[in-house]
């Protein structure tokens, strides 16, 4: 009789990463960073905008060891958000709980998984977007997806409606296969379609021209001429996501109750979303979207973006109306 292989650590760690909730698990380790050279050039091109923070603790992201001193490896993480739901006028990863909050739990759980099979307290840490980590890159090099022309991380079996987060261990594991492949060949739908034309060139995103940055990080006045074409996003945007083939075809149902929409915004339209938040006061907000990724905008910028997406309709349908009236005016003239 042939005995069962022994289950080795790292897939008693990724079997207990599923078992948590995570969609994608890859491990790698930790080192100098290739994309440093593309991150810097790409903030002095000036494509950050106003979040000067990037350019904070560069020389940390340039190397994923820099971070927590004495860690080697990183188990890097994916969890779906939900790409199947209907667009609207909040992208789908904010409408529920914060997903930092949520990611960063279930990791320290994993954390306190790894200490009781090794037997000892291994130092490390739980990063979700909040560290100087060039995440992608840790991403790719698990073996987890590739670069979109979008920039965003896709994976041949789920698309790119999923969040990442690491955690960094003073620990020796075997590493994943990097993933080397392109699956984008020709297609530039999301170039395309991005309505603010964000894209100087594929993957390469001028984040001031970006709708998520616009109704998000920008801290003053949108730009009157980018407003009409921001739409009915008042938080935002998802476009260059759902035109994308892989989430067309692999993009799952919402499956975590945790990413599902609050009742603030749940099966609310722009229109009266936008009302809504124009008329809250700060303990209104704050009641509303306590633990919501959304708070990161605070209350003045939503009012902004509500301004914003109630001007653009009233555009809209003002020229509707004149339409009407010119076609009206054609049948009379020609009766």
């Amino acid at each position: 009789m042939i005995a069962p292989p022994a289950t080795s650590l790292e897939q008693m760690i990724k079997a207990q990463a599923f078992g948590l909730g995570f969609d994608l698990v890859g491990i790698t380790t930790l080192g100098p960073v290739e994309t440093s050279a593309a991150f810097e050039d790409w903030l002095a091109s000036g494509y950050a905008g106003d979040m000067a923070y990037l350019a904070r603790g560069a020389e940390k992201r340039a190397d994923t060891r820099r971070p927590v001193p004495g860690t080697t490896s990183a188990i890097v993480v994916g969890m779906d958000y939900g790409g199947r739901e209907p667009a609207g006028p909040v992208a789908r990863y904010a409408r529920g709980d914060d997903y930092h909050d949520v990611m960063i739990d279930r990791l320290n759980a994993l954390h306190r998984y790894v200490d009781t099979v090794v037997g000892r307290q291994i130092p490390g840490k739980a990063y979700v977007d909040t560290g100087p980590i060039l995440e992608r890159d840790l991403a790719r090099r698990a073996g987890l997806g590739w670069f979109g022309k979008n920039t965003m991380l896709i994976n041949p079996r789920l698309g790119s409606f999923f969040f990442l987060g690491e955690l960094l261990l003073d620990l020796e594991l075997a590493p994943d296969a990097p993933f080397e492949a392109d699956r984008c060949g020709t297609c530039r739908r999301c170039l395309d379609a991005c309505p603010t034309n964000a894209f100087p060139e594929p993957r390469v995103l001028d984040a001031t021209r970006c709708i998520s940055y616009l109704t998000i990080e920008l801290k003053g006045d949108i730009d009157e001429a980018l407003r009409p074409v921001i739409g009915d996003r008042l938080y935002g945007c998802d476009v260059c996501q759902e035109v994308c083939p892989w989430n067309v075809q692999f993009s799952r149902g919402l499956v975590e109750p945790a990413f599902g929409a609050r009742a603030a915004i749940a099966n609310k339209d722009s229109r009266t979303l936008a009302r809504e938040i124009l008329a809250m006061r700060d303990e209104d907000f704050q009641a509303a979207f306590r633990g919501s990724p959304m708070k990161r905008a605070k209350l003045r910028g939503l009012q902004r973006n509500a301004s914003a997406v109630l001007s653009a309709a009233e555009s809209r349908d003002s020229g509707a109306l004149d339409d009407r009236r010119l076609n009206d005016s054609s049948g009379l003239a020609e009766s």
